[in-house]
């Protein structure tokens, strides 16, 4: 007994002396020293620009419901030594400076349509990677109407522009490489690929989806030395896509429960929430359901799905479980669900896909 009131007591002195230790101003300084070479180090994230491969991160797995854990979509792809975003949702350049990519190494931008939950970051994506050291322009693509986007976001950050350059001088952010340019994509007719870009051995193609009343809606194909991922952006099942995903490796598809999303719209009702509840009556026409994705995935032949752009985004492992039901009755592997970091590696030697989530 004697020993144990002992050991209380010692462990009780180190907790005050501990505490007491930390209001120590130089200790502070120690600690938060610490914290910002930690936050400023890049160098753990460097194997995903020198390993070669196919990778998918997600930077914005939610929809415009607000979620404090996820960015609005947004996905990287990385490939050959550089990033490329697919969509910049409202607080993905936020994700991916938490995930330490460093800025200088993005090759471009590519926007599946003009939905606010889409670009709403775009004009972060210059700004930040501008002063992060990339040394030209950033490129925008996306189907007709991203100039009006690229040069309304131009207008916008002109000022700020011209603030930074006076600040830190022309030398260190060249006024020519803060801005933006914009390229319009031609689509085919017939709903088939076209090429989009290529850098390297990189290989970008688009192709139209449905998004009706939004049109024209695109999502994208990128391969690379042999493996390849395909990117639905906003869409209900389309059978372009599914020729488009045909001998794909990755499947990342946007995904909606339209049960949840009926019962919202039926809890603002009784609320008398009336807009709101118009809006959730609206939305199940122009996208996919989560049953409906691994449909598109199983009918194209892909081996692993990805289901992101989540609405609504799940919040914990039981709504997890419901937004995904019925899923597994029709594909009951290579389903995995997004969440903000979710990173899928796609190795050259033509290994399964490597699935695991970066922490900021």
């Amino acid at each position: 007994m004697q020993t144990g009131i002992k050991a209380f007591f010692a462990l009780a002195l180190l907790i005050v002396l501990s505490i007491g230790v930390l209001q120590i101003p130089p200790v502070q300084d120690v600690l938060i020293d610490k914290v910002i070479r930690s936050r400023l180090s890049t160098t753990d994230r460097q194997p995903l620009f020198a390993d070669d491969a196919l990778r998918l991160l997600v930077c914005g797995s939610s929809s415009p419901f607000p979620d404090p854990d996820r960015a609005r979509p947004c996905l990287t792809v990385i490939a050959g030594g550089k990033f490329y975003v697919v969509d910049t949702g409202p607080g993905s350049w936020n994700r991916l400076a938490l995930l330490r990519i460093p800025g200088d190494r993005i090759g471009g931008v590519f926007l599946t349509h003009f939905h606010s939950d889409h670009i709403g970051e775009l004009g972060e994506f210059n700004l930040q990677t501008w002063v992060a050291g990339r040394g030209a322009p950033l490129q925008v693509y996306g189907p007709t109407g991203v100039e009006q986007v690229v040069d309304g976001f131009q207008q916008a950050y002109a000022l700020d522009r011209g603030y930074r350059v006076a600040h830190h001088g022309a030398e260190m952010l060249s006024p020519d490489d803060g801005l933006m340019q914009a390229h319009t994509l031609s689509l085919s007719a017939d709903g088939s690929m076209t090429e989009a870009f290529v850098d390297g051995d990189l290989k970008v193609s688009v192709f139209p989806v449905t998004h009706t009343p939004i049109s024209p809606a695109v999502g994208y194909r990128f391969d690379y030395k042999g493996r390849s991922l395909v990117i639905s952006g906003d869409t209900i099942k389309d059978a372009n896509l599914i020729r488009a995903a045909k001998g794909a490796d990755l499947l990342a598809h946007e995904a909606q429960n339209q049960q949840m999303v009926g019962q919202i719209q039926a809890a603002a009702a009784d609320l008398g929430r009336t807009r709101y509840a118009k809006v959730m009556a609206d939305i199940p026409s122009y996208h996919t359901s989560p049953v409906e994705a691994a449909e598109v995935a199983n009918e194209a032949g892909v081996p692993l799905l990805l289901m992101y752009h989540l609405t609504p985004p799940p919040p914990n492992r039981i709504a997890e479980m419901a937004f995904l039901r019925g899923v597994a009755e029709i594909r009951s592997k290579g389903v995995v669900l997004a969440q903000d970091g979710t990173l899928i590696e796609l190795p050259l030697d033509g290994t399964p896909a490597q699935v695991s989530v970066l922490k900021p």
